[in-house]
C-alpha cells in the first residue's frame, strides 16, 4: 500500500472565544468555548430546529470542512458502503421463538432500513405481520423502533418509537386482531413496559425533563394516560429505573441501580395495586439481580465479598436478603455474568480466563455440564427463552472469523441444533483469516487481552495498517465476535485488532475495578501498551495505527491522545465522551450523578476532582503534535452531549502543533446512535473506515 495523500489544504472553522470560569476546591478553569453548549439543550433534544442560529452554523461550517477535506475519498466510501452492504442479507429473518400458541421473529425487507416483527402458528405456517418498521418510519429523518413485546394473553403489541434520537420513547398499544394501534399513546418514556397478567395494562418508567427514568406508572388499556396511576418514584438523582416482567407472567420487577449498587422491588403481575415489596434494601457496592424460578428467586449477587458473584436463592413468598441462601459459589477469577432460569434447569453465562463459557445446571440434582467450543478467541450469548417451562435453551456463537451462529440445546439430552448460520450473501471463507488471541505486557506488568484479525497473506513485518479498538469502561467486555464491517478493512491489509484493556470485565470484576476512579489511568496507558506491543511484535508501526474507540471510548481516544500522539498514526472518536471534569460538575446534566460511582463526584470531592482534572481529554489538550483526528458526533444525543466533541475539536485547533487537521463530522438528525436505518449506519462506517483508510495507507477503492 502507497503511503496516504495529505488533505487538501482548507480553512478550518475557528469558533469564537467567551471565555467562561469556575471554581471548585480552590481551583480556576476557564472555558473559551462553553458557549457552544446550548441553554435550552432539554428543549434541541426534543425539537433540533430550536438550536441557537449561532451555534447552528458554527456546526454547519464543521460539516463542511469535513466534507472538504474527505471529498477525494468519496469514491471509496461508496465502494466500501456496496461491500459492507453485500455481506448483509437484505432479506434476513430471525428463527422464530415459540410462546403458547405462537413463534415469534423479525424479518427485514430487500432494501428495506428498518425490522419487521411477525408471529406464525407454533409448529411453523403463514407469517402474520404485526409490526412493520419502513412503514412506521416513513417521511422520518430520523426513527427508531424501541422495545416490541407481545401481551400474555397474545391480543395486543406493546411497542415503542423514538423519532428525534434523543431516546424519550413514545409507546404505543397495537390491537393484533385488527392491526390498528390504540387511540392512547404514552410520551416520554424509558421505551418498555410490562405487561399485567391479564394483559389489560402495563408497568412502564416516565423521563423526568433531565432524562432521568425517575418514575413508575401504571397504565391500564383503553384510559386516558394522563391519568396513569404513579407507582414508585425513585428520589435519588443518582439512580436509574427499570421494570420487566417474568416470562411465567407471574411477577413484575422494578430494578434500581446505579454502576455499583442495586436494589429491587417486586409485585404480583396479577395484582397491579398492589404495593411493591422490596427485596434487599440498597447498600452501597452491594449488586444483585433477580431470575424466577417458580417458588424461588434465584439471586445473582456480589454479596459477602464475592467480588466475582455468586448464586443464591430465596423463597419467592419472602425474598428478603436474610431468606438468601447459597446456591452456586463465589469462585474468584469466574465471572458470572447472567444466569436463566427454567423449571427444571438453571443456566449460567460466566466468563474463566478471558473467555465465555455457558453451564448448564439441573436443579434437582445439582449437577453441571459445560458446552464447550474449541476456537482460540470467541463469543457466545445467551438468546433468552419466552418460556419458563421448557428443557430447551437457544444461544449464539461467533469468533472473529466464524459467522455467527444460533444453536438450540436440550439440556437433558445434550443434544446441540444449529438453527442458522448468519448469511454473508457476497461470499466469506474463514481459512483466508487468521485469529489470534495475545497478551501484551502493561506498564505494571499485567497483561492484556488482545483479540486479532487478519488475512492469512498480510505480511507481519512492521508494513501493515492496523485498527485498534478499545472502550475500557463499565465493566463492559467488548467480545471477540464476528463483524463483516471491519473485514473491508482487513481484506486492504489491515490487522484488525480489540484491545481488552482495564476498566472492562475481561479478566474479572477486578480488571473492572483496576480501571475505574482513582485508577482510570489504567485504562489508557493498557491501550498505548497495547498498540507499542504490536509494533514490537512486528503486526504494524506506529504511523500506520489507527485508533476508534466511542463514548466512554472517545474517551479513551481523547486521553491516549494528549499521553502518546506518537503512537497512533490516526484518532477516530465517535460521540466521544472527553469533557469529562465539566460534564461531572454538573448535576443537572441526565447522566452525571449516575456516573460518580465510575468516575467520582468532583463536586463533593476534591481528590475525584484532582483526579479527573488530570486525564480528562478536553482539559489536557497542549501544544503537541496530534495524528489526524475525526470526531464523530449526533446532536440529539441525550448521553455525550455534542458539545463535547464540538468543544474539544476547538481546543485542539487553537493549541496543537503540526499540520494534521481536527475534522468534527455532526448528524444534525440523530443522537448516541448515529444513524437508525441499517443501511444508513452502513454509511457512517463507511466514511470512518474511509478515515482510517486515508490516514493509515491511501484511498484506492481495489481489495487485494
Amino acid at each position: 500500500m502507497t503511503r496516504p495523500a495529505p488533505f487538501p489544504t482548507a480553512e478550518a472553522p475557528r469558533a469564537a472565544r467567551h471565555p467562561a470560569s469556575d471554581t471548585h476546591h480552590g481551583v480556576t478553569r476557564t472555558d473559551d468555548y462553553a458557549w457552544l453548549r446550548a441553554d435550552n439543550w432539554q428543549e434541541v433534544f426534543r425539537d433540533p430546529s430550536v438550536l441557537d442560529p449561532r451555534i447552528r452554523a458554527h456546526l454547519e461550517a464543521e460539516n463542511r470542512y469535513q466534507a472538504e477535506l474527505m471529498a477525494d475519498t468519496a469514491d471509496l466510501q461508496k465502494t466500501l458502503f456496496s461491500e459492507m452492504k453485500g455481506r448483509i442479507k437484505e432479506d434476513d429473518s430471525s428463527v422464530p421463538m415459540k410462546d403458547g400458541p405462537f413463534a415469534y421473529g423479525s424479518s427485514f425487507r430487500l432494501g428495506g432500513e428498518q425490522p419487521r416483527y411477525f408471529r406464525t402458528p407454533r409448529e411453523g405456517g403463514a407469517e402474520a405481520i404485526l409490526l412493520d418498521g419502513d412503514a412506521e418510519a416513513s417521511g422520518k429523518a430520523y426513527f427508531r423502533l424501541g422495545g416490541i413485546d407481545h401481551s400474555p394473553d397474545h391480543r395486543r403489541l406493546l411497542w415503542a418509537f423514538d423519532d428525534k434520537g434523543s431516546e424519550f420513547y413514545t409507546l404505543c398499544v397495537r390491537n393484533l386482531e385488527d392491526g390498528g394501534d390504540l387511540a392512547e399513546t404514552v410520551s416520554d418514556t424509558g421505551g418498555s413496559g410490562a405487561w399485567t397478567a391479564d394483559s389489560d395494562g402495563f408497568f412502564y418508567t416516565r423521563l423526568d425533563p433531565n432524562h432521568r427514568p425517575s418514575k413508575l406508572y401504571f397504565h391500564a388499556v383503553g384510559t386516558d394516560p394522563a391519568k396513569d396511576r404513579l407507582v414508585y418514584e425513585e428520589t435519588d438523582p443518582g439512580f436509574f429505573m427499570n421494570v420487566g416482567g417474568t416470562r411465567s407472567n407471574e411477577w413484575i420487577l422494578i430494578g434500581i441501580n446505579d454502576h455499583e449498587t442495586s436494589e429491587y422491588r417486586i409485585l404480583s403481575a396479577a395484582d397491579p395495586s398492589a404495593e411493591p415489596k422490596l427485596v434487599a434494601a440498597r447498600e452501597t457496592g452491594l449488586q444483585y439481580d433477580l431470575e424466577e424460578g417458580g417458588d424461588v428467586f434465584f439471586v445473582l449477587t456480589n454479596a459477602d465479598g464475592a467480588k466475582d458473584f455468586k448464586i443464591m436463592t430465596a423463597p419467592a413468598s419472602d425474598p428478603a436478603r436474610a431468606n438468601w441462601k447459597e446456591l452456586v459459589p463465589h469462585e474468584p477469577g469466574r465471572l458470572i455474568l447472567s444466569i436463566l432460569a427454567f423449571r427444571h434447569f438453571l443456566v449460567r453465562l460466566e466468563r474463566r480466563d478471558g473467555l465465555p463459557r455457558i453451564v448448564v445446571r439441573e436443579r434437582a440434582s445439582g449437577e453441571e455440564h459445560v458446552i464447550s467450543f474449541e476456537e482460540e478467541a470467541f463469543s457466545l450469548g445467551l438468546s433468552g427463552s419466552y418460556e419458563y417451562d421448557t428443557e430447551e435453551m437457544r444461544f449464539t456463537y461467533s469468533s472473529m472469523t466464524t459467522p455467527a451462529q444460533l444453536f438450540d440445546y436440550n439440556m437433558r439430552t445434550r443434544e446441540r441444533r444449529l438453527l442458522k448460520t448468519q448469511e454473508v450473501p457476497s461470499g466469506h471463507d474463514p481459512d483466508r483469516y487468521v485469529t489470534r488471541r495475545l497478551m501484551a505486557p502493561a506498564a505494571d506488568g499485567e497483561l492484556v487481552p488482545v483479540s486479532l484479525l487478519h488475512r492469512a497473506d498480510t505480511p507481519l513485518d512492521g508494513s501493515a495498517p492496523c485498527l485498534l479498538y478499545g472502550y475500557g469502561s463499565y465493566g463492559i467486555t467488548i467480545p471477540a465476535a464476528f463483524n463483516t464491517n471491519c473485514l473491508s478493512l482487513v481484506d486492504r491489509g489491515f490487522v484488525y485488532a480489540i484491545a481488552h484493556i482495564r476498566g472492562g470485565k475481561d479478566k474479572g470484576y477486578a480488571w473492572y475495578e483496576d480501571g475505574k476512579r482513582a485508577k482510570k489511568e489504567n485504562t489508557f496507558k493498557d491501550f498505548i501498551a497495547v498498540a507499542r506491543f504490536l509494533v514490537r511484535e512486528g503486526y504494524t508501526a506506529h504511523d500506520r495505527i489507527v485508533a476508534q474507540g466511542g463514548s466512554a471510548g472517545g474517551m479513551l481516544m481523547g486521553a491516549v491522545a494528549n499521553m502518546a500522539p506518537e503512537a497512533f498514526g490516526g484518532i477516530v472518536a465517535e460521540v466521544p465522551f472527553v469533557d469529562v471534569l465539566t460534564t461531572m460538575l454538573d448535576a443537572t446534566l441526565p447522566l452525571t450523578p449516575p456516573e460518580w460511582p465510575e468516575w467520582g463526584n468532583p463536586i463533593a470531592s476534591a481528590d475525584d476532582y484532582r483526579t479527573i482534572a488530570a486525564y480528562s481529554p478536553y482539559d489536557n489538550v497542549g501544544a503537541l503534535d496530534y495524528p489526524p483526528i475525526l470526531a464523530v458526533a449526533g446532536l440529539t444525543d441525550p448521553r455525550v452531549t455534542y458539545w463535547e466533541p464540538a468543544k474539544w475539536a476547538a481546543r485542539l485547533r487553537e493549541l496543537k502543533t503540526g499540520s494534521n487537521p481536527v475534522l468534527f463530522r455532526i448528524n444534525m438528525d440523530s443522537g448516541h446512535a448515529g444513524a437508525s436505518g441499517r443501511f444508513s449506519r452502513l454509511e457512517e462506517i463507511a466514511y470512518t473506515y474511509a478515515f482510517a483508510l486515508k490516514v493509515a495507507g491511501g484511498t484506492q477503492t481495489t481489495v487485494r
